[in-house]
């Protein structure tokens, strides 16, 4: 769906430990300084409903929760997150950055999970019939690389903790993906996190956003 909304809806994706709250952060920093308009989220949570769901799903005492279970889950906080948060602010004309939207469903659940794309995007409808992203920015760093820059997994996370193995699954969906949607731009995050930033920008600006 393309977005008739006159705010932008910009998504950060990337695998655990790429970065996407610090670089969130840093582009805040510059959008504060531009005096532009926007707001800064996350999925799963965003509002008081769905935040309640994310902790459902990143409790760690939760290891016994099924496979499609996690993947509606995170499609019923999405929806609500999306009508009380996200499309009251593009209706006002803010630009929307968002930490993870419907490509981390497909690369973890979709792919990792083995779930399948079109199972995916079956229980992710609704919220995909409302809006999608204008741009998302894939922060293109491998997993073992990612938590050897975080000094590991955190162990109350069920997410991250799921292993190496998981994790590569995961970045592998996402490549996937960044082959076969071109609204979706990987971002370099070899050098350290203000060129990461500035490379953010950069995309940004090319593409009319800011």
């Amino acid at each position: 769906m393309v977005n008739t909304m006159k705010g932008r809806f910009i998504t950060f994706e990337g695998c655990e430990g790429s970065g996407k709250s610090t670089q969130i952060r840093l582009l805040s920093e510059y959008l504060d300084k531009a005096g532009v308009s926007y707001i800064t989220t996350r999925e799963p949570g965003g509002s008081r409903i769905a935040e309640q769901i994310r902790a459902i799903i990143l409790d760690g005492k939760n290891a016994e929760m099924c496979d499609g279970c996690e993947a509606l889950l995170y499609a019923a906080a999405r929806l609500q997150h999306l009508k009380e948060i996200v499309i009251p602010a593009l209706d006002a004309g803010k630009l929307v950055l968002c930490d993870r939207f419907i490509h981390s469903s497909l690369a973890y659940q979709g792919e990792a999970r083995g779930l399948g794309r079109e199972y995916i995007l079956s229980i992710n409808a609704e919220a995909l019939e409302l809006c999608s992203p204008d741009l998302t920015l894939f922060l293109d760093i491998p997993p073992d690389a990612a938590f050897r820059r975080k000094h590991g997994a955190d162990e109350n996370d069920r997410m991250e903790r799921q292993g190496l193995d998981f994790h590569m699954r995961v970045y592998d969906g996402y490549k996937k993906l960044l082959r076969e949607d071109p609204h979706i731009c990987a971002v370099e995050c070899g050098g350290d996190k203000h060129e990461t930033s500035q490379n953010i920008v950069s995309l940004l600006k090319d593409r009319g956003i800011i």
